[in-house]
């Protein structure tokens, strides 16, 4: 019901939605040409989610995948996200947000996605988590590393705290946390490689983003 109910929705934003109830058929119906975003659930009859994730992943490194799923703590945010999901909603979920994540995923504001993703000087392989700045191999934690490959889907994007509260620590926003200011922070003094900074940018009351090369100033 929930997914009728879930492609419905879609289909009056003018989208074609098909729709599998298992993860075996799913996994094959999502590798094809003409598939443009996957959202895919976890607890799946014939092959668990993640699995399907995982081989998604191997075989359309590219595909926008979003993960609506009741396994809903912080560990498995993250290591939804850790397997490559682009983004990761909770149940119980606001179909309104839902619609507006699938426009996030579907309006091209982030650069080709492929096996890697690259900004300026920053490169990131996505199958290896391989971070590279200005030349130089950056070392991250599993939190570092995911907010920073957040930001660089959205290049010249800026993302809000409660955005990045939400898709990187699975969170609802509290005024009261410093946690997203706290890890920008340690991403910036990784990013630091000599006389090149970290190409994240603060933007006054609002969040973060990361620029791309043009937007650099002296």
């Amino acid at each position: 019901m929930l997914a009728g109910f879930i492609a419905d929705a879609l289909a009056a934003e003018g989208h074609v939605a098909v729709v599998r109830h298992d993860g075996i058929e799913g996994g094959q119906t999502a590798r094809a040409d003409d598939v443009a975003l996957v959202i895919l659930d976890l607890t799946l009859p014939g092959r668990d989610g993640l699995a399907v994730l995982r081989d998604l992943r191997l075989h359309r490194p590219g595909l926008p995948v979003i993960v609506l799923t009741a396994r809903d703590d912080v560990a498995d945010r993250v290591h939804g996200l850790d397997l490559g999901a682009d983004d990761y909603i909770g149940k119980p979920f606001s179909l309104e947000e839902l619609l507006a994540r699938v426009r996030v995923q579907l309006r091209g504001v982030a650069q080709p996605r492929a096996a890697g993703l690259a900004v300026g000087q920053l490169t990131v392989d996505l199958r290896t988590r391989r971070v590279v700045h200005a030349g130089q191999e950056i070392g991250l934690t599993p939190r570092e590393y995911a907010l920073l490959v957040h930001l660089m889907r959205y290049p010249d994007y800026v993302l809000s705290r409660p955005q990045l509260l939400q898709a990187v620590w699975g969170l609802d926003f509290d005024p009261g946390t410093k946690i997203v200011d706290v890890y920008v922070g340690y991403l910036r003094r990784k990013l630091r490689v000599g006389d090149v900074p970290a190409p994240i940018e603060t933007v006054r009351h609002v969040g973060y983003r990361l620029r791309a090369p043009h937007e650099h100033r002296a």
